[in-house]
């Protein structure tokens, strides 16, 4: 495996293996890797001669300093886990200096409205900074293509509007959501959870379960009201939102389209850890 710290180091290790007609993909991360990340990288490796794998905490998508401080990072075992995957690795571990320098702030994107809601109404600039290391990283690694998972759905809308704005040549790949034994969305934030508050919080995904079972027959806003209801009788959790959106345009749904996809979308705090999951629903 190798490793590079430096854009221009990588860059041009990559024109290299481009001049060889080889392919490459691209897994971007934060780190504290966990298996949904690793099945990102197993499937970049399927379809692609190499695959770089970044591990940067980005601080420009933290609304809160506190979060981006509490949030885990254990290097040396990421490394260690993707050496076990494949040899054709190449991990991108770039310092915040190296990527934005004195100047730690995000670029200004239009993203048509799918930064309005959701995610975007309860964490202040968040895709603008994601926007931001995203370009930077497909303009540095100029991947074939790149691999985000579908648990952060909004943020894979995004990315896409993005790299179709921008004209990036890469494709952008969707992976489905990898879920803990107990149903759970497998996130590196999910290592902050006590233990009960792990195992309990099986109830996301029973409750986008049931959102599901009743999308045949009842309106959007029962099923919401009933979702509310549900987490304001369990103490554990504490529900930020929940919304049954069109999986393309990311708008509410008012009234049901039978030529259009919908998910439901939600954020909860436990042990003060925010979780998000996602459901399609039709």
């Amino acid at each position: 495996m190798h490793i590079f710290d430096h854009k221009k180091e990588l860059m041009s290790f990559l024109q290299k293996e481009r001049n060889n007609n080889r392919t490459i993909g691209l897994v971007p991360t934060m780190g504290a890797l966990h298996e949904g990340h690793i099945s990102l990288v197993k499937k970049a490796l399927l379809e692609n001669d190499l695959v770089v794998v970044s591990i940067f905490v980005n601080p420009t998508q933290f609304d809160k300093k506190d979060d981006l401080e509490k949030y885990p990072r254990n290097l040396e075992r990421d490394l260690k886990l993707l050496g076990l995957v494949s040899e054709n690795i190449i991990a991108f571990i770039p310092s915040v200096d190296e990527i934005y320098g004195k100047d730690i702030k995000s670029k200004t994107y239009e993203f048509d409205g799918l930064d309005k809601v959701m995610e975007g109404e309860f964490r202040a600039g968040h895709f603008d900074g994601v926007g931001t290391i995203v370009e930077l990283f497909l303009r540095t690694v100029l991947p074939n293509r790149a691999y985000f998972g579908e648990k952060d759905f909004q943020q894979l809308q995004i990315i896409r509007k993005m790299a179709a704005s921008k004209k990036l040549p890469c494709k952008i790949i969707g992976c489905p959501i990898e879920r803990e034994p107990h149903g759970l969305a497998m996130s590196s934030r999910n290592e902050r959870l006590s233990k009960t508050t792990r195992e309990e919080a099986s109830f996301i995904y029973e409750t986008l379960q049931s959102a599901k079972s009743k999308f045949g027959t009842e309106s959007a806003k029962n099923i919401t009201d009933w979702v509310k209801d549900g987490f304001e009788k369990n103490p554990l959790f504490e529900l930020e939102y929940f919304q049954i959106a069109d999986e393309d345009t990311l708008t509410p749904m008012l009234k049901k389209q039978n030529d259009t996809k919908y998910r439901a979308f939600i954020a909860v705090y436990a042990d003060g850890v925010r979780l998000i999951d996602n459901l399609r629903l039709n």
